[in-house]
């Protein structure tokens, strides 16, 4: 059980609630801070003295004093004004994440929400009865307004949702469920709108995905090493406490563990060749450094999390503050960096299926295939690769590095966050098929040094590709292999292969295993 308001929400969690495996509360502590704020709102609504967004008009409309019958209706209309995205509609899950992420952050008791608004999220939640959002229209500023907006007319009665794997108008799910539509009390509006709840939902999934990602980068590149009979030293424990970046040190040790023990490895430890290209031997400074720009995103998604960013925040009925905690840019730059790591993986991964393709090591046929000529072998994955590595790189450019005078100059600098958020994770989408590319050239890599084994947990691994995916002999629509070793990757079933307890040298494991 998790108590919205008052526990600490990490991206696991909040992955957990959203797929259902957790459920979120609202416990009487958290009632009581939020009624207690909700009642400093009502009464501040009351009084002559102006206070932003609760008796005046929003954006450079903030000097306009709204009359005391109209405040509600203030409320209402926020959300339909506001309600301007356009584009494809996100996925549900991340419409639904968003949900539950405003509730933890309304529930902390800062906002001036009540708890009749905040059941009615809750209701939607819980009964999977998700608002459709567009994709495009917030730039991250006054938080993200427009996706919120979207997110929050099912409350009033308006907008669409997702209803019984039906897209519905929600004017008629809330007759067939017998509920009402809300009327808006003061600042509720504001405080469902205002927050950076779109660019946070975003910035979790990309800590999700991006961190499978790393974790099958460090494991199919393994295999790799294998494949082609690369040498283990640039692992060793003491070339990397010479220069100890955190990364480093947590990859160079799961790629030496992988290969502990392999007869593959002891096989050609003493032949003529010196060193192995940089995408064999730099896995751990390149895996690494994109593992700290994870870390580094993980972090700040962390404090996000069980931040308030809606404004003004009602501190105490004598101090309500009217501020920039919705500002995005805390979120917009790690996402640039996440974003930049996730398309570094997808090259050095490329270049490491190029040379699985060359022909040049041992044992190991050109193009991955003995009868080539009449079969093109594996030649044509490589071209997909390079496809999507080069998309990767035109996405690259930093979206916080850009900003767009909004609301007549009111908001003169605004982050973009919301844009880096959704590029991040098409990155990370391509990123998986990258990586699905080099799954398969290393798997049939690793079946040319058969009889040797390699170590128990990449023969264990190999045999369960084996299982998906057959050693090709000849020419097939390998598309279709594509397609089995992405959701292979997706699905997280290799990763629970190599479960089992490293002895660990590292003090950084937990740093990049948990979140």
């Amino acid at each position: 059980m998790f108590r919205y308001g008052l526990d600490q929400l990490t991206v696991g969690q909040a992955i957990s609630i959203l797929n259902g495996d957790l459920q979120g509360t609202l416990s009487s502590e958290a009632e009581t801070n939020i009624r207690k704020s909700h009642e400093v709102v009502l009464k501040t609504a009351l009084k002559d003295k102006a206070v932003y967004g609760i008796n005046t008009g929003f954006g450079p409309l903030c000097d306009t004093i709204i009359s005391k019958k109209d405040t509600s209706e203030l409320q209402r209309k926020i959300l339909l004004s506001h309600s301007v995205g356009v584009g494809a509609p996100i996925e549900k899950d991340l419409a639904k994440l968003m949900m539950i992420l405003k509730m933890h952050s309304l529930a902390q008791g800062y906002s001036g929400i009540s708890m009749e608004v905040l059941e009615r999220v809750q209701w939607h939640i819980e009964n999977d009865i998700i608002p459709m959002v567009p994709e495009q229209g917030s730039v991250g500023a006054s938080g993200d307004l427009a996706p919120l907006s979207h997110l929050f007319l099912p409350l009033i009665g308006e907008g669409k949702v997702f209803y019984k794997n039906q897209i519905e108008k929600t004017k008629n799910v809330l007759l067939k469920e017998g509920l009402e539509p809300l009327k808006l009390h003061p600042k509720a509006g504001l405080a469902l709108i205002n927050g950076t709840q779109f660019i946070l939902a975003h910035a979790v999934m990309c800590v999700d995905k991006l961190y499978n990602c790393l974790s099958h980068a460090d494991l199919i590149g393994s295999l790799m090493i294998e494949g082609l009979m690369g040498s283990q030293m640039p692992f060793h424990e003491s070339l990397h406490a010479t220069r100890p970046f955190k990364g480093n040190i947590h990859v160079a040790k799961r790629i030496n563990q992988f290969l502990q023990d392999s007869q593959i490895g002891k096989s050609h430890l003493f032949c003529g060749k010196v060193q192995d290209p940089y995408s064999l031997r730099c896995m751990p400074q390149v895996h690494g450094s994109s593992r700290n720009a994870w870390l580094h995103l993980k972090e700040s998604v962390e404090t996000e999390l069980n931040s308030v960013t809606d404004n003004p925040v009602i501190i105490s009925e004598e101090l309500i503050i009217s501020g920039g905690s919705f500002h995005g840019q805390t979120l917009a730059l790690p996402l640039d960096y996440a974003c930049l790591a996730a398309a570094e993986i997808g090259s050095i991964s490329d270049r490491r299926t190029y040379l699985s393709l060359e022909g040049k090591y041992e044992g190991t046929p050109r193009l991955l295939m003995e009868d080539t000529g009449l079969n093109s072998g594996f030649m044509i994955l490589q071209y997909t690769s390079a496809a999507l590595v080069s998309e990767n790189k035109g996405l690259c450019f930093p979206s916080s590095a850009d900003s767009i005078p909004t609301s007549l100059g009111q908001e003169d600098h605004v982050s973009m966050g919301s844009i880096g958020g959704r590029k991040a994770l098409r990155v990370i989408d391509n990123l998986e098929k990258i990586l699905a590319i080099e799954m398969l050239c290393a798997a049939q890599a690793f079946d040319f040094r058969k009889p040797l084994k390699s170590s128990e947990v990449l023969d264990d691994v190999h045999n369960s590709i084996r299982e998906i995916i057959d050693f090709a002999t000849e020419d097939r629509i390998f598309s279709t292999d594509i397609k089995k070793a992405v959701k292979l990757i997706q699905e997280r079933e290799l990763l629970s292969t190599t479960s089992f307890h490293f002895e660990s040298y590292s003090e950084y494991d937990e740093l990049f295993e948990s979140y």
